[in-house]
């Protein structure tokens, strides 16, 4: 089966302290929103102590419209899904030639051409490379790239397969928006770029270091170097519930896009989900006691904690999901790629592993993992 290889994140030079989010949130909104005051404490119900952003917090409160925040999301895009990839490919020991397939997975700006045609062209790479840009699949869109990645790989033991999740979330902050979904909205999201490589059985993992650090953070899927064990994929699911529409998802405004998320989704979330991932596990003959570690993309605090209620299983076992929405915030669809990476760095147990997310439509994406 596919493995991973590497996973590559990036932290944005601006990360700044949730509770100063919140003050500039209190000073934006209150003029218009008479809500904001009793609300304001939402910020520190999140979970949250830092958040990544692509711009300095000053930014936030500069009149801008959709085309100025959509050219910082093509310019940003480029310029740090760059630096991700050329420290993937570094690290990995990967040629930019060899790259067969190319996934960009976003749902925050638009650009055409495409991210991916901006990034072979800026970067040199394959030409000849297939290109899979993925829009529309929000936070879900990151465990959908996996689950593609590998039937990519899977159909082509030669692929090397190139996974960018590239969303920029802080730049569909609808400034003189005054709705109680933005307010929520900017108490949540941030933004995050991570790459990962995915290559099918042909290839062997590659050799690791970092010539760029403090700038990338990469780790290698195969762990410590003397251990033969490889992260491969096993197998995904792709739901998509009847009449969840208007769950989550964007209204398109000429301002720009305005956030849409239902006060029901953690409720949702704990009336299916446990019985989604049984079915899910027994075509594989197993059971939830069987993982060994869950990828879980942090949706909010509450979505968190509507899986640990629904699952009741041992222990923190979303601990590095917290971890994650604590030190980064949402950032969509890369959040999850975000996690993954810190199950990487402690050290993976061998054994099965669930990646999960949910996304608009409302929909739920599942791939499961095996570290053998």
């Amino acid at each position: 089966m596919p493995f991973i290889e590497a996973v590559t994140t990036i932290d944005f030079p601006h990360r700044v302290a949730q509770q100063e989010v919140k003050q500039k949130a209190r000073t934006m909104f209150t003029a218009g929103f008479p809500s904001a005051e009793r609300l304001i404490d939402t910020f520190d119900n999140t979970g949250i102590k830092t958040r990544n952003f692509c711009q300095p917090l000053d930014y936030y409160s500069i009149p801008t419209n959709f085309e100025d925040r959509n050219k910082e999301y093509i310019r940003c895009a480029l310029e740090f899904a760059s630096t991700a990839v050329r420290g993937c490919l570094a690290q990995t020991n990967t040629g930019k030639e060899q790259i067969t397939d190319l996934i960009v997975v976003s749902t925050t700006g638009l650009a055409t051409p495409g991210i991916d045609a901006l990034l072979i062209n800026a970067l040199n790479l394959n030409p000849h490379a297939n290109r899979m840009p993925l829009w529309g699949l929000g936070c879900a869109g990151g465990v959908s790239g996996m689950a593609k990645a590998s039937m990519i790989a899977n159909a082509n033991p030669d692929a090397i397969v190139l996974l960018l999740t590239i969303e920029l979330c802080s730049l569909t902050l609808i400034r003189n928006d005054y709705s109680k979904s933005n307010f929520i909205g900017s108490s949540l999201f941030s933004d995050g770029i991570a790459a990962c490589l995915i290559k099918g059985d042909h290839h062997h993992p590659g050799t690791a270091e970092n010539p760029h650090p403090g700038k990338v953070d990469h780790h290698p899927a195969n762990g410590d170097p003397a251990d033969p064990g490889r992260l491969r994929f096993a197998g995904s699911s792709s739901k998509l519930y009847y009449d969840s529409l208007d769950m989550m998802g964007w209204e398109f405004r000429d301002a720009g896009f305005k956030v849409v998320f239902s006060r029901d989704i953690p409720a949702f979330i704990s009336t299916h989900i446990n019985g989604d991932i049984r079915i899910f596990l027994a075509g594989f003959g197993l059971i939830l006691a069987d993982l060994k570690y869950f990828i879980f993309h942090p949706g909010g605090k509450k979505v968190l904690d509507a899986y640990t209620g629904s699952l009741e299983l041992k222990d923190d076992f979303l601990e590095k999901s917290r971890e994650t929405m604590a030190e980064y915030g949402n950032m969509s669809s890369a959040t999850v790629l975000y996690v993954l990476k810190k199950f990487i760095e402690g050290g993976l147990k061998k054994g099965y592993g669930l990646m999960l997310a949910m996304g608009p439509g409302f929909s739920s994406e599942m791939v499961l993992l095996n570290y053998a």
